[in-house]
């Protein structure tokens, strides 16, 4: 399958994905440093980079080493579902607040800190796109089935953090879209034990279906939370 090309950015964009060495991070990376319209990609992890979503500092370092107002596009894909050897919680039982607290401070906390040190580097007078995978299982309305409490509510935290950060970055760019993006059942590391009996996407496919709905959103649907085949999701 082909790379995706983005359309709706400026000709000659650039972009930053952090969490660039993940299985989605990674192939997001690659469809963008492969589209002749793209004119850098900049990928930031902690195994390649010293990029830590757990820790400001290095964000901070990250950030200051690269342009204000200098991107269009922003991509973070970082997250966990198991953190320190340990689990999604199947009942209210096993919830522990060393694992909860890390569950917020991965998917939550870091992610804020990404906006407080990445917003800045955004475009102010172009349409841009800062963009944030989450899960549907972060959906409070979608929430049928129960369990997995600390990895749903820092999803839940998250997406409002985004639908917060979309408000403020558009009072600045009006044209700016900031989203929560669900990126399906992909095959990577973080969903390799709960696998059994679910197909996955390969994270090519995965990453040319975020890629595609970035592509086509306009700035009054900012602040909202979609899946990768362009659904939205409710909170």
């Amino acid at each position: 399958m082909s790379e995706y090309s983005m359309k709706s950015l400026k000709a000659g964009y650039s972009a930053v994905i952090i969490g660039a060495s993940g299985g989605i991070g990674g192939a997001i990376s690659a469809a963008l440093k492969s589209d002749p319209n793209c004119f850098a990609a900049v990928p930031l992890s902690r195994s390649s980079h010293g990029f830590d979503i757990t820790d400001e500092a290095s964000m901070q370092r990250a950030a200051g080493a690269l342009e204000l107002g200098a991107y269009d596009l922003v991509i973070c894909a970082t997250g966990a579902l198991t953190i320190d050897g340990v689990g999604p919680e199947r009942s209210i039982r096993q919830i522990s607040q060393t694992a909860m607290l890390a569950q917020f401070t991965l998917n939550a906390v870091g992610p804020a800190l990404v906006l407080k040190h990445f917003a800045p580097l955004l475009a102010r007078k172009d349409r841009t796109i800062f963009a944030f995978l989450s899960a549907r299982v972060g959906s409070i309305t979608d929430n049928a089935l129960g369990g997995w409490i600390s990895y749903r509510s820092s999803k839940a935290a998250l997406n409002q953090i985004v639908r917060t950060g979309a408000i403020e970055i558009g009072r600045i760019n009006p044209q700016s879209v900031v989203v929560s993006i669900h990126p399906g059942s992909v095959k990577t590391t973080l969903s390799d034990p709960f696998a059994s009996g679910h197909e996955r996407m390969e994270p090519a496919d995965a990453a040319q279906g975020i890629l595609g709905v970035l592509d086509g959103l306009q700035p009054s649907q900012t602040g909202r939370f979609f899946a990768y085949d362009g659904s939205a999701i409710p909170w």
